[in-house]
């Protein structure tokens, strides 16, 4: 069995061009907590911190000042990480406890995801084993430019990749942009699941994006074709008709689904609720946690897409409790 803390804790942290990643980089990096830290970047260039060359070889490592470790990213993520835990392995670099990944400006993160989590992309060979065994995706950051933002949204489909796979949006430029608009409250309505992956309420509050459309908040208003998708049931649902649901909308190529989070409470076990996450067309195993996570038992779920069916995907979330079909046939 793997131990806990053979795992390394990898965070994505991805922003559109000038949205400020590297500035946010680098004042992380000052902090003295993240010593121990290994920092993948597309060019090393982009990141003007002191250094001191550890090794020079497929990869080029340099140690900084608070210790962290940094080098280039080969195009293969999954490279990238064998190659720093096979330097981990040799002794040319100190134990590393936790990886951030700095994406390029125009990435659509999705690829990047699916190839960290374990069953996302297919394992090709021992190599992803390996990377599997020994690192995880613990978060995902976007950096959003509140001067710049409205741009990007406007002309640019991977920045609404970007903010919708999110776990965390860090608002740059704050203070030199007009704090008379509401960016939390705008981009809340479009990904209202951001927050800690492990505070399945938090990235689950979709009373929040209800409440926005009661508002009149629009969250398509500048893009047009992304929107999110709150659903929610009170009673009770079948481990089968879940399964349905979940293969339906992540395998059908013209739900346009760009990220789906979701807590269900099932039938078979009502007190351990089942966890369940998709990148794209990409369901990741499914889990089941030992409690609920606070008072509300309600099967919950959050879909952000692009172009996404929402009428038939509402209609077939409908049918899952039990008797609603039937309910339904009598009524007409």
């Amino acid at each position: 069995m793997r131990r806990l803390y053979d795992s390394v804790p990898v965070t994505l942290l991805t922003g559109f061009l000038g949205s400020g990643k590297t500035t946010l980089l680098n004042d992380v990096l000052i902090d003295p907590a993240m010593h121990g830290t290994a920092v993948i970047v597309n060019e090393f260039g982009t990141v003007p911190i002191d250094h001191d060359l550890v090794r020079k070889g497929s990869e080029t490592y340099f140690r900084t000042t608070t210790g962290c470790i940094c080098f280039t990213a080969t195009s293969d993520v999954r490279s990238s990480l064998s190659e720093l835990h096979e330097a981990r392995l040799r002794g040319d670099i100190p134990p590393v406890s936790r990886v951030v990944i700095e994406t390029t400006g125009l990435a659509d993160p999705g690829p990047i995801i699916n190839s960290i989590i374990p069953g996302g992309s297919p394992a090709m060979g021992l190599r992803d084993h390996v990377v599997a065994r020994h690192f995880h995706l613990a978060r995902v950051v976007t950096t959003f430019d509140v001067l710049g933002g409205r741009a990007t949204l406007n002309s640019f489909m991977e920045g609404w990749k970007q903010l919708a796979f999110a776990d965390h949006v860090v608002l740059t430029k704050t203070d030199i942009a007009d704090t008379a608009h509401d960016w939390p409250d705008e981009l809340r309505a479009l990904n209202s699941a951001a927050g800690k992956v492990e505070d399945v309420p938090g990235w689950l509050a979709m009373e929040r994006l209800v409440a926005h459309g009661e508002h009149a908040h629009d969250p398509n208003r500048h893009g047009g074709e992304i929107e999110a998708i709150s659903l929610s049931h009170d009673v009770p649902l079948s481990p089968q008709a879940v399964g349905t649901f979940l293969h339906i909308v992540t395998t059908n190529i013209g739900s346009g689904l760009l990220r789906l989070k979701a807590l269900f409470a099932l039938t078979d076990d009502q007190a351990r609720p089942l966890v369940t996450h998709a990148v794209q067309h990409r369901l990741y195993p499914l889990q089941r946690l030992a409690h609920w996570p606070d008072e509300d038992h309600r099967s919950r779920v959050v879909l952000i897409g692009r172009n996404m069916p929402a009428k038939p995907i509402r209609d077939l979330f409908e049918v899952l409790a039990p008797g609603t079909a039937r309910s339904k046939r009598g009524v007409a």
